[in-house]
């Protein structure tokens, strides 16, 4: 085991009250004190979501039913495991997280890049984008199951209503609408942006915000009618990554690998409210199991970085000793270990998200990229490596 080099910033908010030394204010002078809010008026307002998607049970927190603890009767006797694509090898390697050990190992199609839970969790699919074909895993016992054709599966995820999978098509820069049960073709959504490669919904699920990684821009799509509504351009030269909501819905963060920080997009206007530097080659965003923190992947530096979502600011940040590739991963069903493919290491790392100490190195095969750890809390997946509600 060995333990980075952890920087953990506080901040500490003082509150200091002025006691004035003249008399209190005749009543005449006073102003009446408000009357105290009642429950009703302070609780945030409901919802209207997607029809057919499942209603938010916390408006101040869409990933209220992801915190530790709350799996899924449909997950709860799964094996932990973490399901590892290798793009460079076409394999998968399927680590036991309580042993950091690789117990299974098994070829996949061409250019394997994510590992993606169903909508409804009973399965993993592997997305071999270059196979043009996804393979089944069956998540209850690890084995690879049956190989489906599929063109251009780079990357893959599920409408809030469960109804279609989304798959990425990068290379033909379409957003593919597919029956989510039998993957067959309803409706190619062409883009015409360049390198279209990872997204997120709003709360309510009615839209997504997807970065396209070679166009320096981020589209808005109405989900229900399969339209983009809306293109941001950010810096140029940039290269836009992950996208994660905040837990009240209210802002996208946009990692930006040639910026090395996260963009902020307010969804509703769809524009751009502020940039945070987080470090070289900014990547992956995960939320933490008490939706307070986003951890953020610097691949270019080999670090990872700690962001307060409340304050939105950086508040820890770890460097892995003699340096990596930290990309794609996801958070245990606990919390307590994030765990990230090292694209360009062969590699897996594991970090103690208490204080965010290396727990373990773990060799793979070439090219490791979006890992899933599985299973994980949530009522239903949204696809990529894990995005639950």
């Amino acid at each position: 085991m060995q333990r980075s080099h952890f920087l953990v910033v506080v901040t500490l908010t003082f509150s200091i009250t002025f006691v004035g030394c003249s008399a209190q204010k005749p009543d005449s002078e006073a102003k009446a004190a408000p009357a105290p809010q009642t429950a009703a008026e302070t609780a945030p307002a409901k919802i209207d979501g997607l029809p057919g998607m499942p209603p938010v049970e916390d408006p101040s927190d869409i990933y209220a039913a992801d915190h530790a603890g709350k799996l899924s009767p449909v997950v709860q006797d799964d094996p932990p495991r973490v399901y590892v694509p290798n793009s460079g090898s076409n394999t998968v390697d399927v680590i036991d997280p309580a042993t950091y050990k690789i117990i299974a190992h098994f070829p996949v199609g061409k250019q394997p890049q994510h590992v993606v839970p169903s909508y409804d969790l009973k399965r993993l699919w592997v997305l071999n984008d270059l196979g043009d074909s996804l393979t089944a895993i069956d998540p209850k016992t690890g084995e690879k199951g049956e190989t489906s054709p599929v063109q251009d599966p780079y990357n893959m995820y599920y409408t809030p209503d469960g109804k279609y999978a989304i798959v990425v098509a990068e290379a033909q820069e379409r957003l593919d609408f597919r029956d989510a049960q039998t993957m067959k073709l309803v409706e190619a959504v062409k883009t015409g942006c360049k390198g279209i490669d990872h997204m997120d919904f709003t709360a309510d699920g009615r839209f997504l915000i997807a970065s396209c990684e070679f166009a320096a821009t981020v589209l808005k799509v109405d989900v229900a009618n399969r339209k983009v509504v809306g293109s941001l351009t950010l810096e140029k030269g940039g290269m836009p990554q992950d996208v994660k909501t905040s837990p009240d819905g209210k802002v996208f963060y946009v990692a930006d690998m040639m910026a090395n920080g996260v963009y902020l997009i307010e969804p509703d206007s769809f524009k751009r409210i502020d940039f945070i530097p987080t470090g070289k080659g900014t990547h992956g965003l995960y939320v933490s199991r008490d939706s307070k923190v986003l951890y953020i992947s610097n691949r270019g530096e080999g670090s990872g970085t700690g962001l307060e979502l409340a304050a939105r600011k950086p508040v820890a940040k770890w460097q892995i000793p003699g340096g990596g590739s930290p990309d794609m991963g996801g958070v245990s069903a606990d919390g307590k270990v994030l765990w990230l493919s090292g694209r360009y290491n062969a590699e897996v790392y594991a970090f103690d998200t208490t204080d965010g100490h290396l727990l373990a190195r773990i060799k793979v095969g070439k090219g490791p990229h979006g890992l899933c750890v599985f299973p994980q809390p949530g009522r239903y997946s949204l696809g990529h490596t894990g995005v639950f509600r």
